[in-house]
């Protein structure tokens, strides 16, 4: 018996001793988490500052930043960043040069090789050599803000404590290189649009080419009303099958993922302060900590006193879309054509050789090493033509270049800072012809009524050739003649309607959208309702306020799947729906139609579910053949979706799916796979809602390796969410919203702003949630910050 008792006392003492551990090691990690929190009241000395300036945070944790100079201001915005997100300026910056890999090791090495291709790092010392005096000053006093604000931290940022490395100061560069990280986000760096539409063409012609990726089609929403004839179905015909099988079932196709935003404006006139009036909300991957971080920059200097608001981008020291209290901005992605494969002839022999309109010249190599965290460096070698980098070969004499604008250093700058000050709707027009960032629809609203929409970025000038697909260079007759005049760029000001609109969509037709060019134009589904919506304000005579724009950018009516609804009923026949409970159910559920992507809705998420598996069944053919001559060929952000109504409607025998005894047959299929998508969710069509799918998964870098309960800690809440891609209110599991803004210049204290995450990036700050739930429900929200809860003071 005292032997047992001997044990056990031993167990006790040694499961004691490790809860002790633990106990220590946990209490040691929240008093490291906890020294890594910023300072929010007091005075803090900071060497560089010509005055005091005063920071005020209410209770989201947002900024007023009250300093004497630009200067001053810039520094404490860096101070700012630092402390509050300065892990997420570093992964930022680590992106645009490809240097991931020093933090997350091998995981990363081949996202680092694609960055390194475009030599960013090189290019943001060209670009930073080129600023502008005022400009520099502002950039040299952020960079010393946030190495400053990173100093002044007790301990160091707690992500580094989790990754067992330092962070790294902070260079003037640096914020060029987040700048750059955002051109790899919004643009096509890898030149698969002309490769897909290459692809479509040597499978199918030029005529498969017109039909499924048209210029346009009968959902555009162009400003100028234009629009572009239907293409004729193609002369192809698809092999019949000897005996026609069920065709592939995959599970729940994924919808198309377009990167960009809505942005629209009414002018004066039909406003209740007679300022015009902006809306705008940029769609991007949601992850924590949450890309913008909101701020009021107030200062004075010989023209007087400033106070703009609006987001910040951490690492950079402006102000991205906001107001200035004469002039409100914002954007969405311009998917003007700003990138071309060129088809290269190569020679190889002891050098390897490419052909140029100037005889043959030796390609570059560009030797680089790649760090990598706990392993040896990885060397990393870019081939660099006179027009860009080879993205592909060579091999068997023949390569792939990318000529993209990112690669000129005269396309990225520091201009847009001037935007802060801009005082009317043409100035700020001006200023996007000199300002260097990728290429955004600008849309622009004054205090004096005006409104005005331009594309904002260098664009080049094509001689010989359209864009659409690669061409060879060789021979001179195709080529880039240098970059458009500003005054060739297209601008739209105080239309008649007195209303502004972009959703991604083409904007122009005619001579602009020659010069302009199409990257991946969305259709324009969303674009359209968002122009539906600002005509019924007018056609209503209502003076519109800031709730009536937020009522658009909540719409989440389903009016594209208005008539995949109807055409489901229509699969759904007595005849097939007799014998067969799953099909009745599906009815059922289909009848129950609301129209709405709503998070309870059984309906939508069917409807939406048939249109994508009648598309994978249609296209099939089509992308076999297309994989053959790109393997990465990708249908899903083309516009094609005039081409498939057309081919349900028509049902044009030589162009059904090989698969498939016939189009009705298709159809119904694609109807079965809906319901087995239902069963592998978990078998009840009831359960099967929007919102169950469209649920959010907003997470920390970490949170996608760390054990789920620590996880929790760092991630959004699973929110179900309304909203999908073809309507204004654009919502994903991981990408959507990243904020909305309404407001009316000069009258921001009216002005509406949600986030969907924090100010802070720490999971220890009251801030590092706050707004979240007001984002999710669409509750009107301030843009200006609420009463004074902390104030810092930096001192000289």
């Amino acid at each position: 018996m005292s032997a047992w008792r001997t044990r056990w006392r031993w167990i006790f003492a040694v499961l004691g001793g490790l809860l002790l551990i633990v106990g220590a090691a946990v209490a040691w990690g929240w008093w490291q988490m906890r020294g890594s929190l910023p300072q929010l009241d007091g005075e803090l000395a900071v060497a560089g500052l010509a005055a005091p300036v005063k920071i005020e945070r209410d209770a989201l944790g947002v900024p007023i930043i009250i300093g004497s100079t630009r200067a001053d201001v810039a520094r404490a915005t860096g101070f700012l960043h630092a402390q509050d997100r300065f892990f997420q300026m570093d992964l930022l910056r680590r992106r645009g040069a490809g240097e991931l890999s020093e933090l997350f090791g091998v995981a990363a090495v081949e996202l680092d090789k694609n960055a390194r291709l475009h030599g960013f790092r090189r290019l943001a010392a060209q670009v930073l050599a080129q600023a502008e005096p005022a400009e520099r000053a502002v950039l040299t006093a952020y960079t010393a803000g946030v190495n400053t604000g990173l100093a002044a931290l007790p301990k160091i940022p707690w992500e580094y404590l989790v990754l067992r490395t330092a962070p790294q100061p902070w260079r003037e560069e640096d914020a060029l290189l987040c700048i750059y990280a955002m051109w790899f986000d919004l643009q096509d760096y890898k030149g698969a649009f002309d490769l897909n539409r290459a692809a479509l063409r040597s499978a199918l012609g030029q005529a498969g080419l017109d039909f499924l990726a048209p210029r346009g089609n009968s959902w555009d929403a162009a400003l100028d009303g234009s629009t572009f004839a239907p293409a004729p179905l193609p002369p192809l015909r698809f092999r019949k099958a000897e005996t026609p099988a069920a065709g592939l079932a995959t599970l729940e196709p994924a919808g198309k993922r377009v990167v960009g935003s809505n942005a629209f404006a009414l002018s004066g006139a039909h406003t209740a302060t007679g300022a015009a009036m902006l809306a705008n909300d940029m769609h991007l991957d949601l992850n924590v900590p949450q890309i913008w971080y909101r701020a009021v920059l107030q200062w004075t200097d010989g023209v007087g006193p400033h106070r703009v608001v609006g987001v910040t981008l951490p690492g950079v020291p402006f102000m991205v879309a906001g107001s200035n209290g004469r002039v409100a901005w914002g954007f969405t992605d311009a998917y003007v054509d700003t990138t071309d494969v060129i088809t290269l002839a190569t020679e190889i022999t002891a050098h390897s050789f490419y052909q140029t309109p100037d005889g043959w010249k030796e390609i570059e190599d560009r030797p680089e090493e790649i760090r990598v965290k706990g392993e040896k460096p990885v060397p990393f070698t870019a081939r660099w033509t006179q027009w860009g980098p080879i993205i592909d070969g060579p091999k068997d004499g023949r390569g792939l270049v990318l000529r993209w604008t990112a690669h000129d250093a005269e396309a990225t700058n520091l201009h847009f800072m001037a935007m802060e000050t801009t005082r009317t709707a043409a100035a700020a027009v001006d200023l996007a012809h000199r300002a260097g960032i990728p290429h955004e629809n600008l849309l622009i609203a004054d205090a004096d009524g005006h409104i005005a929409w331009t594309i904002i970025g260098r664009l080049p000038r094509r001689v010989g050739y359209d864009g659409r697909v690669p061409v060879s260079w060789t021979y001179g007759d195709r080529r880039w003649d240098g970059w458009l005049a500003p005054d060739e760029i297209p601008v739209v000001t105080n239309p008649a309607e007195g209303a502004l609109w972009s959703g991604n969509n083409r904007a122009l037709g005619g001579a602009a959208y020659a010069l302009l060019g199409d990257s991946g134009y969305d259709d324009g589904a969303r674009a359209g309702q968002i122009r539906d919506g600002l005509r019924a304000l007018v056609a209503a005579g209502k003076k519109a306020v800031p709730s009536d724009l937020l009522a658009i950018q909540l719409d989440d009516r389903a009016l594209f799947l208005d008539r995949w609804q109807k055409l489901l009923l229509e699969v759904l026949t007595d005849d097939a729906v007799t014998g067969n409970k799953s099909r009745a159910a599906l009815r059922d559920a289909v009848r129950a139609w609301n129209g709405r992507a709503s998070t309870d809705s059984v309906a939508y998420r069917t409807v939406r579910a048939f249109r994508l598996h009648t598309t994978e069944r249609a296209f099939a053919p089509i992308v076999e053949l297309a994989q053959q001559e790109y393997a990465a060929f990708n249908w899903r952000n083309l516009i094609y979706e005039d081409a498939l109504w057309q081919l349900v409607h028509e049902k044009p025998e030589k162009l059904l799916n090989p698969a498939h005894a016939s189009w009705s047959a298709l159809l119904l299929a694609a109807a079965d796979d809906v319901t087995a998508d239902a069963a592998r969710a978990g078998g009840s069509l009831a359960r099967f809602t929007w919102g169950a799918r469209n649920t959010l998964a907003m997470q920390h870098p970490f949170g996608r390796f760390l054990p789920q309960p620590v996880a929790r800690l760092l991630d959004m809440p699973a929110d179900q969410l309304s909203g999908d891609s073809d309507m204004p209110r654009v919502q994903g599991p991981r990408f959507g919203q990243s904020q909305r803004l309404v407001v009316s210049p000069g009258h921001e204290a009216e002005a509406i702003f949600h986030m969907p995450g924090g100010q802070s990036g720490h999971p220890m700050s009251p801030y590092y949630r706050a707004g979240h739930e007001a984002w999710v429900k669409g509750e009107p929200t301030p843009l200006l910050p609420g009463p004074v809860r902390h104030t810092l003071t930096l001192k000289p």
